[in-house]
């Protein structure tokens, strides 16, 4: 039995591509991950201080996309948005199909750090006769955010490790590159394996990013 040999020259000669997926694996995360954030917080704000009629909605879209695959709500995006008019590229469908995933997920966490508000604090704001958005501002958003900040953080990760998917769509990122490599290198383990240490990387990388955020934003004590 021959025993395979690791060669990892042809894909050191090709560094410079795995470095342009990271980047673009990056941009894809760090993008969907703020609008997704923006969703989440509209969200959980509906949920929790909305209409009944509008927190149904809400409840409506989490349910639908946190119980159905990421990639089949990806080929949505990309393959029947253009039978109803809205047709976008690769790049764009995938910015699109992440930021409602994570949307989703985010705005339960979120809703879950609003919940853990005492009310009496709320009650005490609403006496000093701030107006609902003042309080929901001044008072609550903050606070939620600390007290669901690891999870958030943790959902981001995934999100960051979730982008591969969107190679099934042919975005460019790190993982559709490392495919095309090594259908041009015939080297899949050297290849794989590379591109493993970069996303291990990029994980330990924005922990890091995120414990400084804590630290900047969150520094008061309770």
């Amino acid at each position: 039995m021959q025993s395979y040999v690791f060669q990892f020259g042809p894909i050191l000669i090709r560094s410079e591509e795995l470095i342009h997926g990271a980047w673009l694996t990056v941009w894809f995360a760090a993008t969907s991950m703020v609008l997704g954030l923006a969703i989440g917080l509209l969200g959980a704000v509906a949920r929790s201080f909305g209409p009944r009629w509008l927190s149904a909605v809400v409840a409506t879209y989490v349910e639908l996309i946190r119980n159905t695959p990421l990639l089949i709500q990806l080929y949505f995006v990309f393959f029947t948005l253009p039978f109803l008019g809205l047709k976008l590229s690769s790049s764009q469908a995938a910015i699109l199909a992440l930021s409602i995933h994570l949307g989703a997920y985010a705005t339960e966490i979120l809703r879950a750090g609003i919940q853990s508000i005492p009310a009496g604090q709320i009650e005490a704001a609403k006496s000093l006769g701030l107006r609902p958005i003042q309080i929901i501002r001044r008072v609550v958003l903050l606070q939620a955010l600390r007290a669901v900040y690891p999870a958030l953080c943790g959902q981001f990760i995934l999100q960051l490790l979730g982008t591969s998917i969107i190679s099934a769509i042919a975005a460019e990122e790190l993982t559709a590159i490392a495919n095309n490599m090594v259908m041009q290198t015939f080297r899949s383990f050297e290849v794989y394996i590379a591109v493993a240490i970069i996303y291990f990387v990029l994980v330990q990388a924005f922990g890091l990013l995120f414990q400084g955020f804590s630290r900047i934003f969150f520094r008061w004590k309770i």
